[in-house]
């Protein structure tokens, strides 16, 4: 019991510490991963009838979804951060409706879609991932969702 305390703990400080570090860049990216990592889960709780795990994991994903959507500069990011937004409210519904209706089709529908913006956001070259750090509203969400 103390050792999975500990493995935890561990887990938790590895977890804070890289967020501490991070460029905001590096911040949306660990969400979106997060995202993703959350939906595999609900997923799998679908497939598996596990009801509590599917809810859980697709609250979290949507918290997740939520911050990306809230953590967007409308004023700065034009048309591209409203289009995002309106995306980022559609796979909220779309979760929405994979929870009531238990189908793991639209979970996949979701993570198709992320995975898109996690290839654009990936393929951003790196001069302009601006290095700030930790004081960005953006590591202050990463912190809270987890």
């Amino acid at each position: 019991m103390y050792q999975q305390a500990a493995i935890k703990q561990y887990r938790n400080v590895n977890a804070q510490s890289a967020i501490t570090d991070a460029s905001p860049h590096q911040l949306i990216a660990m969400l979106i991963d997060g995202s993703l990592a959350r939906l595999a889960s609900a997923k799998g709780g679908i497939e598996r009838n596990d009801y509590a795990a599917k809810g859980v994991n697709i609250g979290k994903a949507v918290d997740i979804i939520n911050g990306l959507q809230n953590s967007l500069d409308m004023e700065v990011g034009g048309d591209i951060a409203a289009n995002l937004y309106r995306l980022y409210d559609y796979m909220v519904r779309r979760l929405m409706d994979a929870s009531i209706k238990n189908d793991a089709a639209i979970v996949d529908e979701v993570v198709s879609l992320l995975k898109e913006i996690k290839d654009g956001w990936d393929n951003i070259p790196v001069e302009f991932h601006h290095k700030a750090h930790a004081a960005t509203p953006t590591a202050q969400l990463a912190t809270n969702v987890g």
